[in-house]
């Protein structure tokens, strides 16, 4: 097993991705690719198999996602000779695995690091919450890395939130919104994956050359086929081999599940009697901001105030923005309504 910082060299899908964009660098290798999608209406998310276009599969989609019958497409896809790329939560690659039953010299497992899978019900209280005053949804990025925003943020038909201020988020990052099973995740322990990914929480510290500010990916390759395809991918990518323990210090998820709240309970009860706005004045109290992070994004603020006067939502060229004042945790939800 080793442990890689790693950076897609094209700059395009890597800002359209989550963070370091190796999703897309593994996906060209592959005839098919499984992952997850928003449905057209973004009130939820589902699985589905892609051949050749994968732009709706890259980046987060911080709710459980429907599978259906994905695990007997994945079989035929693989009885009938074509490579093919799964990726999911660990339960979901575990599930697979145990329904296909053997190993597959054709099939290429890759799970990302999941904190939990937040409830389908939330977000689509939120959605109706937030369209009710801007409008239809049309789309959503959850990880957003457009540092030209501040906090919040609206501009024509966009609004942006910053994670640690939306109430969506803020409820998902505090643990209520959780599975059950995710409060004791077995996929913790027991990993059927060829590879992991994931975002490289704490890189600034860890390998500070390697942290541009337009995110960096955690990649653990598991197995000898999922080194063989890192490998092959290698010319494709900046990367730099880290300590496994250096690798997912800021990324407990890879090895521990978070701890059931108090309130759990009460927090799915409320959340089938009560309005969302009430909902977000009782479960959603901030996350706090560490003196360092407030004093640096203070810093920045009064630098684009300097440069481009008072107009906060006109975006910085990437030539004056500071790649070693953001991490990959300075990152919002962005919200797309139709004009």
């Amino acid at each position: 097993m080793k442990t890689y910082a790693a950076i897609y060299k094209n700059k395009r899908i890597r800002e359209n991705s989550s963070s370091g964009g190796i999703f897309s660098a593994l996906a060209n290798k592959f005839d098919v690719v499984y992952g997850v999608t928003m449905t057209d209406d973004c009130y939820s998310a589902e699985m589905i198999r892609a051949e050749g276009d994968i732009t709706s599969l890259r980046g987060s989609k911080y709710f459980q996602a429907k599978v259906g019958d994905t695990f007997k497409q994945v079989k035929k896809d693989l009885l009938d000779g074509k490579k093919v790329l799964f990726s999911g939560t660990g339960c979901q690659i575990n599930g697979l695995s145990m329904f296909l039953g053997k190993e597959y010299p054709n099939l290429f497992l890759l799970d990302i690091i999941c904190h939990g899978t937040p409830s389908s019900k939330l977000w689509r209280e939120y959605t109706k919450y937030q369209e009710g005053k801007y409008g239809k949804l049309e789309n959503v990025i959850f990880r957003c890395k457009d540092d030209s925003w501040i906090d919040f943020g609206m501009k024509e038909n966009q609004l942006y939130i910053s994670k640690d201020k939306d109430s969506f988020m803020q409820m998902f990052l505090n643990n209520y919104c959780l599975r059950p099973a995710c409060y004791e995740c077995h996929a913790k322990y027991y990993k059927k994956s060829d590879m992991t990914i994931a975002d490289f929480w704490g890189i600034e510290n860890v390998a500070p050359e390697m942290n541009d500010g337009r995110g960096t990916s955690l990649v653990i390759t598991r197995t000898d086929k999922g080194q063989e395809l890192f490998d092959s991918i290698k010319s494709k990518l900046k990367w730099k081999e880290v300590s496994y323990e250096a690798g997912v210090r800021g990324n407990p998820s890879e090895y521990s599940s978070v701890s059931r709240p108090q309130r759990r309970d009460t927090f799915f009860g409320d959340l089938e009697k009560m309005p969302f706005e009430k909902m977000e004045k009782k479960y959603a109290a901030g996350i706090k901001v560490s003196l360092p992070r407030r004093v640096v994004r203070k810093i920045k603020r009064t630098i684009k105030k300097i440069l481009w006067g008072t107009q906060k939502l006109t975006p910085m060229p990437s030539t004056v923005s500071s790649s070693h004042s953001r991490s990959n945790d300075d990152y919002g939800i962005l919200l797309i309504f139709k004009k």
